[in-house]
């Protein structure tokens, strides 16, 4: 069986920090392009960061310079460290791997994890 499990949510201050972490089996997660989505009440889904198996990423404009998203292959397991949290960050974060980074780039991968809850306060 393949699962993806997200961990790391809460509830924090604007301008805060925390980092999500996503951690994979049943596959070598190294092989796969990986992203981080979020959805708030009443929003798409969108792609936040994402990271191809060869370690270049990709983040949407709202998040860059802040998020950074990295991986440990012999871990399977990748992360999301948020800084600088805005309350319009407040969302359900999941992640999601696929053997195709065009398809993770199109929010359609093959695995989902369940999401983790990010809440920022003002």
């Amino acid at each position: 069986q393949v699962q993806l499990v997200e961990s790391g949510g809460g509830l924090v201050q604007a301008g805060g920090s925390l980092r999500l972490s996503c951690a994979a089996s049943g596959l070598t997660f190294g092989s796969y392009a990986v992203g981080w989505y979020r959805q708030a009440p009443g929003n798409e889904r969108e792609l936040v960061a994402a990271i191809r198996s060869g370690g270049s990423t990709y983040y949407a404009d709202s998040v860059k310079g802040r998020f950074t998203i990295s991986r440990d292959n012999a871990k399977n397991t990748v992360y999301l460290q948020m800084n600088s949290l805005k309350p319009e960050d407040t969302a359900f974060y999941y992640c999601a791997a696929d053997l195709s980074y065009s398809t993770i780039r199109n929010v359609r991968p093959e695995y989902w994890g369940q999401g983790t809850q990010v809440t920022v306060s003002s």
